[in-house]
């Protein structure tokens, strides 16, 4: 079964556009974001396979409303959750 982000081989979702000089992350957070997932990871709370499955496992319409990095905000608060790393 398919999931709202394997989108291989589908059209209508128009070019991506990558701007020259476009800066890595748009917000602190999103910078907070990136250095935590890398720490976790590193630390082997989990695994990448195992955080994209939890990017891949969020709600059709929650996956489709979130930003690039709140996605990955998503995958590791599941991640944390599940580990009893974070309190629900």
């Amino acid at each position: 079964m398919s999931r709202v982000n394997d989108v291989g081989g589908q059209t209508g979702f128009g070019a991506v556009v990558v701007e020259e000089g476009e800066p890595p992350f748009h917000a602190d957070w999103e910078a907070r974001v990136y250095a935590l997932n890398v720490t976790l990871v590193r630390r082997g709370v989990y695994t990448l396979d195992e955080f994209r499955d939890a990017v891949e496992r969020m709600p059709p319409q929650e996956y489709l409303a979130a930003s690039y990095y709140e996605r990955w905000l998503a995958a590791i608060e599941t991640l944390t959750q599940e580990r009893g790393v974070l309190d629900g």
